[in-house]
């Protein structure tokens, strides 16, 4: 019997054999790549963004994704997108490269979560604070036209931020104070942002930072009160973990955060304006951090 012969003996596949090869087939790619896209996210540095309803949190995401802000609505839910660093940017991890390195022009990414600002959607951010995956830092965002006070009165603006960012910083606060252990916990960079800073009626970029450190002050001082007059707190103890930097007296200000390892930088920006967009500090300070 020839070779060519013994072919004929050799069973051959069946239709639907050769449909699931092929599908098979074109189906590994696919998979390698939803795998790969997966691990990518997972390991991608993030960053947190939140503050009071108002401010412009989606227009900025949504700026830092398209180039271009749009037209949005109150966001109800978290949203997390990827966002690439303009190439030009300098980087914390490339002050050693020289400026010929061809790694210089590779675009860096990370993750930017949008949370909600109502009060009574907050707890997508204090519930992730005390054990944050992956975080980087974080952008509160006020509005920078509406944080004024008049005769010492704060507008419902100016309180609504301070409340709000002095709960953050307790809760960043509590990493250490709450922590079983004597390891400081990993240092967590917290960027105010004072949007809509091209605005006649905006506060400059100072005094955004004293009516932030004065609301929070009266803050502390009225829920330190409130702790005494309760009876959850016992003023014979000292127990700093329900006050906020030096033990609860005296000003605060965002330097004393530094004790908790969260440093605390203030900056103007502008995500719609006459001139265009204004995120050049914003984006340095991603990279300072990258």
């Amino acid at each position: 019997m020839s070779w060519a012969d013994s072919l004929g003996f050799m069973p051959q596949p069946s239709p639907l054999s050769l449909l699931v090869a092929v599908l098979v087939i074109l189906s590994i790619p696919l998979v390698l790549h939803t795998i790969v896209y997966r691990h990518t996210s997972d390991t991608l540095p993030t960053f947190l963004l939140v503050g009071p309803s108002g401010a412009g949190k989606t227009s900025l995401v949504t700026f830092l994704e398209r180039g271009h802000p749009s037209a949005t609505h109150t966001s109800q839910a978290p949203l997390t997108v990827e966002i690439s660093l303009p190439v030009k940017t300098p980087l914390a991890s490339s002050r050693y490269r020289s400026p010929h390195d061809p790694t210089w022009e590779v675009t860096k990414k990370f993750l930017f979560q949008d949370t909600p600002g109502h009060g009574k959607l907050r707890y997508h951010v204090f519930d992730g604070l005390p054990k944050p995956q992956n975080l980087h830092g974080i952008v509160f965002l006020v509005d920078a036209a509406d944080l004024s006070s008049i005769g010492g009165d704060a507008s419902e603006g100016l309180r609504q931020a301070a409340e709000y960012l002095h709960d953050v910083l307790l809760t960043l606060q509590k990493r250490k104070t709450n922590s079983r252990t004597s390891a400081a916990p990993n240092e967590i960079p917290l960027l105010v942002m004072a949007n809509k800073s091209d605005l006649f009626s905006a506060l400059p970029v100072s005094l955004v930072k004293k009516a932030l450190e004065t609301e929070i002050t009266k803050i502390r001082s009225s829920r330190g009160r409130g702790l005494l007059d309760s009876g959850t707190a016992d003023a014979n103890v000292e127990d700093d973990r329900e006050w906020l930097g030096d033990g609860g007296e005296g000003k605060f200000e965002f330097s004393q955060m530094e004790e908790v390892n969260v440093s605390v930088k203030i900056i103007g920006g502008s995500v719609t304006g006459p001139n265009g967009s204004d995120m050049r500090q914003l984006w340095e300070w991603f990279g300072s951090i990258l």
